[in-house]
C-alpha cells in the first residue's frame, strides 16, 4: 500500500449499530451524498485520511439484516457488496459493525457476509455501553471463532476509533491479499445461523451483566410457547378489569362535579336559551366525554409501563406466529399495536413494511384495532346495561365484557386481513427480525410525563372539535321552536329530529331510534364524539328531572338489551373518524382503497349490528 493510494471499504451493519456515527467520526466532513442510480437509496461516501497518509474511501451501506433482501435499502447494500452495483466496483474490503451490547443478534450478519469470501474486518461498536452494562467481551476469543480480525470501537467519543483507524491502516492489505476464510461449517439457513451465533456469542462473552442475566432468565418464562400467550392475555384481561375497578370512584367524583356544575347553572342563568346551550350542549355533552378520562388514563398507563419496562417487543414476537398465521407480515404486528391507542399513528407507522401489499393490508385493517376513542362508547354501555358482578373470584362480568370487545376487535382484523391476503393482496409474507431491549423498570417521570401528554390530547379534543360538535349539535336540536300546541319536548320538533327519523328508516333494522341515528352523524368527527351527542340529545329530551340524571341512567331507561349490544357491535367495525379515512387516503395516495376501507367497515358494521340485535332478541324475547 503506497501513501496517497485509495481504497474502497464497505461500512455495513444491523440497523441501530452505531454504523453512521463510526462513518461521521471516520470520515468527519469529507463525505458526498446522493442516491444510487435507478433507487431513492441514500448513497454516503467519506474519505478516511490515516495519520500514515493513506486515503481510504468508505461507503456507508444502509442498515441490512441479512443478505437476503426484504427492501431495496437491503437489495442495495447486497449488490454492492457482490459487486452488481451498476457503474461500481466491488469494495476492496468490508468492514461489519456490531453492536457490542448485543453480539448474539448481531453475529448472523457477520457469518453471511463471511460466507462470501471477501475481504472483511469486523469492530465490536458501543464498547463504553457494554461495559456500562456490566458486559465483558473477550475480542481475542472472538477473532479466533470468527476466524476474522476483531476491534473494539467507541464511535461517539473523539479517541473512540484510534484503535480502529490504526488497525485499518496497517492491515488493509495483509486483508486483500489474505486466502479466503473457510466457510463450509458456517450454517446456509436462518434458524442454523442463529444457533451458530449464540454458540459464538456464548464463547466470547466474559460476562453478561445482572440485567442482561435477569433478561435470559426471564425471557425462557415470558417467551415460553405456551406460558409465554398465556401471560400476554392474563396482562391484557388484568388491564381491562382495572378500566373498570380502579376507574369506579374518580368518575363518580368527576360525574358529581357535572351534575353540581348543571344544578348551579340552572339556577344562576336566567336566559332560557343560554341556560339550555350550557346545560343540555355544553355541560351534558362534553361532561358526558370528560367522565370517561380516568379509565384512559389507566388505559394508557398499562401501555406505557408496558413499553417502557420492555414487555411490549416481546408481545410482537409472540404475536407474529399468529399475524404469519393469517398470511400479515410480521413486522404488522407494531402499527397494529399503534392502533390500540389510535388508528392515525398505527396506519402511518406501517410505512416501516417493506411489501406494498403487506402494507396495504395493515392499513385495510389497522381501525378494526379497538382505539382509545372507543372507550367512553364502550364503558358507557357496559356500564348502563351490563350488571356489576363477579363471575369468578375476582374476575368482574363488565371487565370481561370489555375484554371480549378487543379480543373481538383483533379476531376480526386477522380473518380480514387472512381474507385480504388470499384474495386482493395475495403474497408471502416476510419473517419479523426484531432486537428484544433488556427488561428495566420504567422511569416513572417518564411514565407520568406520558400520561399527562395524554390529558392534554384528550381535554383538546373535548374543548375543541368536541365542545364545537356539541354547540352545532345543540343549534339544531333546539331549532326551529316547537309549534304552540306542542305535547312532546322541544327536540321533537327540530331539525335534528327531522335527520334523525329520516335515517332511523336504514338503522331501525339493526335497533337503533332516531336519537342514536342522529348521534352517529356528530359521531363521524371523532367516535368519543357520539357519547357527548347522546348526553346532548336526551338532555333536551327528558324532564326537568335530566339535570340530575346521569346518561347512564337515562340509556338504561330508554334503550332495550338488543339495542345496546347492537350499537356495541357497530362501533367495534364502523369507521366513525373521518381523520382516520383522511390519513388512509395520504398514506395510500388512492381514493379507491379509502373507500373500499370505509365501505367494507360500514357493511361489516350493519351486519353484525343487525345480527347482533335480532339473536340477543330471540335469546331474551324481546
Amino acid at each position: 500500500m503506497t501513501p496517497g493510494a485509495a481504497y474502497r471499504l464497505a461500512l455495513v451493519g444491523n440497523p441501530n449499530c452505531g454504523k453512521s456515527a463510526l462513518f461521521n467520526a471516520l470520515t468527519g466532513g469529507r463525505q458526498k451524498v446522493g442516491n444510487y442510480p435507478g433507487v431513492t437509496v441514500e448513497r454516503r461516501v467519506g474519505r478516511l485520511q490515516t495519520p500514515s497518509g493513506i486515503a481510504i474511501d468508505i461507503i456507508d451501506l444502509p442498515g441490512s439484516y441479512s443478505l437476503t433482501p426484504h427492501s431495496a435499502d437491503e437489495a442495495v447494500t447486497n449488490k454492492v457488496i457482490l459487486g452488481q452495483q451498476e457503474g461500481e466496483l466491488p469494495p476492496d474490503a468490508i468492514l461489519c459493525v456490531v453492536d457490542a451490547t448485543s453480539l448474539a443478534f448481531h453475529l448472523p450478519l457477520v457469518l453471511e457476509l463471511k460466507r462470501l469470501g471477501r475481504p472483511m474486518l469486523v469492530t465490536l461498536n458501543m464498547m463504553d455501553l457494554a461495559e456500562r452494562d456490566g458486559i465483558r467481551i473477550d475480542t481475542a476469543a472472538l477473532a479466533r471463532e470468527l476466524g476474522l480480525p476483531v476491534v473494539g470501537s467507541v464511535a461517539v467519543r473523539k479517541a473512540g476509533t484510534r484503535d480502529l483507524i490504526d488497525t485499518l491502516s496497517s492491515s488493509l492489505e495483509t486483508l486483500k491479499s489474505q486466502p479466503p476464510a473457510d466457510t463450509a461449517s458456517i450454517p446456509t439457513d436462518v434458524r442454523g445461523l442463529r444457533r451458530e451465533a449464540r454458540r459464538i456469542a456464548r464463547a466470547a462473552i466474559l460476562t453478561e451483566g445482572r440485567e442482561h442475566r435477569v433478561t435470559r432468565v426471564l425471557d425462557r418464562i415470558f417467551l415460553h410457547r405456551l406460558a409465554g400467550p398465556v401471560i400476554l392475555f392474563g396482562l391484557l384481561f388484568l388491564m381491562f378489569q382495572a378500566v373498570f375497578s380502579w376507574a369506579e370512584t374518580p368518575m363518580n367524583w368527576i360525574d358529581e362535579g357535572i351534575v353540581g356544575l348543571q344544578a348551579l347553572a340552572s339556577s344562576e342563568i336566567t336566559n332560557p336559551a343560554l341556560q339550555s346551550l350550557l346545560v343540555d350542549g355544553i355541560l351534558a355533552g362534553v361532561g358526558s366525554v370528560v367522565i370517561f378520562l380516568p379509565q384512559i388514563l389507566i388505559l394508557f398507563l398499562f401501555i406505557l409501563v408496558l413499553e417502557a419496562s420492555g414487555y411490549m417487543a416481546r408481545a410482537a414476537f409472540l404475536m407474529d406466529r399468529l399475524m404469519a398465521g393469517v398470511g400479515l407480515n410480521g413486522r404488522a404486528f407494531i402499527p397494529l399495536l399503534s392502533s390500540f391507542a389510535c388508528a392515525i399513528p398505527g396506519i402511518m407507522a406501517a410505512r416501516s413494511i417493506d411489501s406494498q401489499r403487506d402494507r396495504l393490508t395493515t392499513i385495510m385493517v389497522a381501525p378494526l384495532m379497538t382505539c382509545s376513542a372507543r372507550l367512553p362508547v364502550y364503558t358507557l354501555i357496559i356500564a348502563a346495561f351490563i350488571p356489576d358482578r363477579k363471575v369468578w373470584g375476582a374476575i368482574g362480568l363488565q371487565g370481561l365484557v370489555m375484554f371480549s370487545l378487543y379480543v373481538f376487535g383483533i379476531v376480526a382484523a386477522l380473518v380480514v386481513a387472512a381474507v385480504l391476503k388470499r384474495t386482493l393482496m395475495r403474497g408471502a409474507a416476510q419473517p419479523l427480525l426484531l432486537e428484544l431491549p433488556k427488561y428495566q423498570m420504567p422511569i416513572w417521570r417518564d411514565v407520568a410525563l406520558g400520561l399527562w401528554q395524554r390529558v392534554k390530547i384528550f381535554m383538546r379534543r373535548a374543548g375543541g372539535i368536541i365542545l364545537i360538535s356539541m354547540i352545532v349539535l345543540w343549534a339544531l336540536s333546539s331549532f326551529p321552536p316547537p309549534p304552540p300546541d306542542a305535547t312532546q319536548p322541544p327536540i321533537y320538533y327540530s331539525a335534528a329530529a327531522w335527520v334523525g327519523k329520516g335515517l332511523q328508516t336504514v338503522f331501525a333494522p339493526i335497533g337503533f331510534n332516531w336519537e342514536i341515528s342522529v348521534a352517529l352523524i356528530p359521531g363521524l368527527a371523532a367516535r368519543e364524539v357520539a357519547v357527548a351527542a347522546l348526553g346532548t340529545v336526551y338532555a333536551l329530551s327528558g324532564t326537568e328531572d335530566a339535570v340530575a340524571t346521569s346518561l347512564v341512567e337515562t340509556l338504561r331507561s330508554a334503550w332495550t338489551l338488543p339495542t345496546a349490544l347492537s350499537f356495541l357491535m357497530w362501533y367495534v367495525f364502523a369507521p366513525q373518524c373521518l381523520s382516520t379515512l383522511a390519513v388512509a387516503k395520504r398514506e395510500t395516495n388512492s381514493w379507491g382503497w379509502t373507500f373500499f376501507m370505509a365501505g367494507y367497515l360500514f357493511a361489516l358494521a350493519y351486519v353484525f349490528a343487525g345480527a347482533t340485535y335480532w339473536i340477543t332478541k330471540a335469546v331474551v324475547g324481546l
